[in-house]
């Protein structure tokens, strides 16, 4: 059986201010949203435009980088892999989220558009449980 690839890259803007806690162990974990817009014309010449929200989870190192530089409406480069958790609710209703776990972050600009890039390898496992 040959080897699986899981790998994301997406480039958007942070959608709300990073937010991180630690798990029990004092990993640190960040989460945060990311709005990736695509724009496309019709065959009937209409020009549409679609945005994809992605749940954004880093941690360690990079959950800490994370915290302290990105905030909401900055332009920023990710990198992981696509996870989905599942969990039941109170009510034993099943729930799903599928989230990007980050290993690799770039900040792109800042909303005014100074392109100073910032490049962020967390070369660290990321197997963490929550």
């Amino acid at each position: 059986m040959g080897r699986g690839l899981n790998k994301v890259m997406i480039i958007g803007n942070v959608g709300r201010d990073p937010e991180m806690r630690y798990t029990p162990s004092g990993r640190a974990v960040t989460s945060f949203s990311v709005a990736t817009s695509r724009t496309w014309t019709s065959s009937e010449g209409e020009r549409h435009e679609e945005t994809e929200w992605f749940n954004v989870v880093a941690w360690g190192n990079l959950a800490e980088i994370c915290k302290s530089h990105l905030s909401k409406g900055l332009q920023v480069y990710v990198e992981g892999r696509l996870q989905t958790r599942g969990w039941e609710d109170e009510n034993g209703k099943k729930h799903f989220r599928t989230e990007l776990v980050a290993n690799e972050m770039i900040l792109l600009g800042d909303r005014s558009d100074n392109s100073q890039e910032q490049l962020v390898d967390d070369d660290t496992t990321d197997n963490y449980a929550f």
